[in-house]
């Protein structure tokens, strides 16, 4: 199979919460730079960022017509359940900033922190992950994989992200366990991402990105 050339690759733009999902997406820009391209803002910011960004940044508003795709990867928190509504606003006026094709925007999800979708690189599990206790085990548990781990470190977190099969299994499975509990689909719509915000259960969507890019 010839590789895709340099105006075939994907053109992905991504608005990360933290320094974390940063050196993630550095982990991905480099396994997959054959046939994607990346591009973010140096500090970490979400859905007022991006809106920021493509209105007054024309490095931004000028790349929209060649944009295949907008990632937004953050975590899922209680705290975050009444912003919903403002940032679908947003993501409707992103989708709409190029006509047929329309951009796809990818929410990027993980229940309580980054951590817990590198845990899944490892094993799978469901633990609530709300609390800054339930959080401080998650890292702890991560720790006993990899003892190094600090966030943002990304020789360290790309170490861990060779195990991204493992993750998108167990990934996967998170969603399918909720259809249970009354998630409306498994498939990446509107309905089901404003379920996953509102419950707050525990899952990661991380794992679409990288079937994604793997498709590539």
């Amino acid at each position: 199979m010839s590789r895709p050339t340099k105006s075939e690759k994907k053109r992905i733009v991504v608005f990360c919460e933290g320094e974390s999902e940063q050196a993630y997406m550095r982990f991905l820009k480099e396994k997959f730079g054959e046939v994607a391209t990346f591009k973010w803002p140096k500090a970490p910011g979400l859905f007022e960022e991006a809106d920021r960004k493509f209105k007054k940044d024309k490095t931004y508003s000028d790349y929209a017509e060649v944009i295949n795709e907008i990632w937004f990867f953050f975590d899922v928190e209680t705290k975050d359940i009444d912003s919903w509504d403002a940032r679908m606003k947003i993501i409707k006026r992103l989708r709409s900033l190029r006509k047929k094709p329309g951009i796809k925007v990818r929410l990027l999800m993980t229940t309580g922190c980054m951590e817990y979708w590198l845990m899944l690189h490892y094993e799978m599990y469901v633990p609530p992950i709300q609390t800054v206790t339930q959080k401080q085990r998650v890292m702890e548990r991560l720790r006993t994989k990899e003892p190094n781990y600090q966030k943002g470190d990304t020789a360290v977190t790309a170490k861990i992200a060779e195990n991204y099969p493992t993750a998108v299994t167990n990934a996967k499975q998170t969603i399918s366990n909720l259809l249970q509990q009354g998630l409306p689909g498994i498939e990446d719509t509107d309905e089901r991402n404003h379920w996953l915000c509102q419950k707050c259960l525990t899952f990661s969507t991380v794992y679409e990105a990288i079937e994604f890019l793997t498709s590539l």
